[in-house]
């Protein structure tokens, strides 16, 4: 399977390029083709630009800017997001990410007679997310409502494949947790993607 590997991280030394490092290299011995895609290292800029949101009914919608992203992601089977929960949320160069690269046209066309929004990523079957939070479970999930895990699938999916293979593996309480728990955790993303 081709999979795009997006990583969301300021810092090389994170845990979450650790999580990619992982990742990379799991499916790469599984038999998988693997992109990553480091969008702070790649320096891609997460602002939608006036001309990106005043065209964004135009047909076709103006990609020029993202050009190259849109098409390692039409490329992929498979989409893998790693990156750390701050505040209930993406980080901004993620979110930006999607605003940008999920544009009309990429990730989806307007319902030429109004309404509904045609998925066009269709391409993508396996849709995954290797995460953190700084929160307790019982925070993020019974407090907060899990609020990352709803809009991946309940929004960002529904771009994508029908039967997506959709998984979210979270470690929660980052900000305590112990080595050997990051190791577990690691382990857990290993003996799951190898599986794949």
């Amino acid at each position: 399977m081709r999979i795009l590997l997006i990583l969301a991280h300021p810092l090389e030394d994170s845990f979450a390029a650790a999580v990619a490092k992982v990742a990379q290299e799991t499916l790469v011995a599984g038999g998988h083709q693997v992109d990553l895609l480091d969008l702070y290292r790649e320096g891609f800029d997460p602002r939608l630009s006036q001309a990106e949101r005043g065209g964004y009914f135009d047909q076709p919608y103006d990609t020029s800017g993202v050009d190259d992203i849109v098409a390692r992601l039409r490329a992929a089977e498979g989409l893998i997001l790693v990156f750390p929960q701050w505040w209930f949320n993406f980080p901004a160069i993620l979110k930006g990410f999607f605003d940008r690269a999920f544009a009309p046209g990429v990730a989806f066309t307007h319902d030429p007679a109004g309404g509904r929004i045609v998925p066009q990523l269709t391409n993508i079957r396996l849709f995954w997310a290797l995460t953190t939070t700084g929160s307790p479970w019982w925070i993020v999930h019974l407090y907060m409502g899990n609020p990352v895990r709803r809009l991946l699938k309940r929004g960002i999916a529904a771009f994508c494949a029908k039967r997506l293979n959709f998984r979210m593996l979270a470690l929660h309480d980052m900000d305590r947790v112990t080595d050997a728990g990051r190791k577990a955790h690691l382990a857990r993303i290993r003996k799951a993607l190898a599986a794949l």
